[in-house]
């Protein structure tokens, strides 16, 4: 028996986001939608916004992805459309992700909507504006469940009101990365690097929250210890002009090189030997998690979700955010003994196989979607 009151044989779930562009929540939505039992689940995707290269890979699961064609922020066309596609599909759940969706998919479905929301936020959202902060708050108790990627974020919208009873931390999961088609040294030659250079790398978007500039100063101050250390930035963003600029400036971009947005930028890790993110707030970082997955030593900001992941002097180190010179001091360590970061990689790598597996991510989604199921039953029955 559905909440809607139909008999079905299968859970009919609807997910809903801005886009299906190569980012980190959208990459979860994939790897989740594409492993979630087809026996149990009737699956849809719909995108705001626009779809993105994780269309395709859904719809070669067999997953149909409508495409809304937002361009407003408040879109009264993208607002009808999602109503109708809605009524239309009728789904038993709505799991919405990041804040347009999350915004939209509650607006829609309202305070007497049979469907049932619910809404996954991936990140420690300090960016929000107060409108947005205000519109969360009201929108609480259109809310079944509260899904979080980390206990940091989880705590910061436990902060706005929502219960900590309908609040669930799912963490990300990783696909481990296969090694790379390319060798350590054919990548070496294409980026016109020495044979002996020691590869620190920085996988992700090129924005602000990144702060890939103190990962400049801290490559500055490293190779004053250490002349064969050279810097990865993989990854594309709003920021990558000014960075380069910067790394001119600063006359640091000959050991520094940015690679850009590459399809195997997670299996290229492989061929580093230290992975750096400097970020000012994560809700988790799939990157982190794919270095460590490849067995990598980590310096990255000492942040709470990274701290969840991380542990000081086991899986690498913990730094304060800015802190170059203390990214510089311990990256230098890591450089210096190859068998104790060895040590590190492999303690990460293990961290990772054992809590952060894609079958631990599916399997505690289905628990949640059940029991808001079981939940919107057993109030179904009481009003009957």
């Amino acid at each position: 028996m559905s909440a809607n009151g139909a008999t079905r044989d299968r859970i009919r779930l609807t997910m809903l986001i801005p886009t299906l562009d190569r980012s980190g929540a959208e990459k979860q939505l994939a790897l989740l939608a594409t492993q979630l039992p087809r026996e149990e689940f009737d699956l849809d995707v719909v995108a705001l916004d626009r779809g993105g290269p994780y269309e395709r890979l859904l719809e070669e699961h067999g997953i149909p992805v409508r495409v809304l064609g937002k361009r407003l922020k408040l879109d009264p066309v993208a607002l009808y459309r999602l109503r109708r596609h809605l009524r239309e599909r009728d789904p038993d759940i709505l799991h919405t992700w990041l804040f347009a969706a999350n915004a939209y998919g509650r607006l829609v479905c309202g305070k007497r909507s049979r469907t049932q929301v619910v809404v996954s936020e991936r990140c420690v959202d300090s960016w929000k504006a107060g409108w947005q902060l205000a519109l969360d708050r009201r929108l609480v108790s259109r809310t079944d469940a509260l899904l979080a990627n980390s206990k940091s974020v989880a705590e910061f919208y436990q902060g706005l009101g929502y219960p900590a009873g309908r609040t669930v931390v799912i963490p990300n999961a990783v696909d481990p990365p296969a090694p790379p088609e390319q060798t350590r040294e054919e990548l070496l030659v294409e980026y016109d690097l020495p044979q002996d250079a020691k590869l620190v790398c920085y996988v992700g978007r090129l924005a602000k929250q990144k702060r890939v500039d103190d990962l400049l100063w801290a490559a500055q101050v490293l190779r004053q210890a250490d002349d064969t250390a050279r810097f990865l930035i993989i990854g594309d963003g709003p920021e990558r002009a000014r960075l380069e600029q910067h790394a001119r400036d600063v006359e640091c971009a000959a050991y520094v090189r940015f690679l850009g947005h590459r399809e195997d930028a997670a299996r290229l890790m492989h061929l580093c030997d230290v992975f750096w993110l400097g970020s000012d707030f994560e809700g988790m970082s799939n990157s982190l998690l794919e270095a460590m997955a490849c067995g990598l030593p980590v310096v990255v900001s000492s942040i709470p979700p990274n701290r969840e992941v991380v542990q000081h002097g086991v899986h690498g180190y913990l730094i304060d955010p800015g802190d170059g010179a203390g990214f510089a001091q311990y990256t230098l360590r890591l450089l210096r003994q190859p068998e104790f970061a060895r040590q590190l990689g492999d303690a990460g790598r293990a961290r990772i196989e054992r809590e952060y597996t894609i079958e631990k991510m599916v399997s505690t989604h289905i628990r949640l979607y059940r029991a808001v199921m079981d939940e919107a039953e057993q109030a179904a029955d009481g009003a009957g």
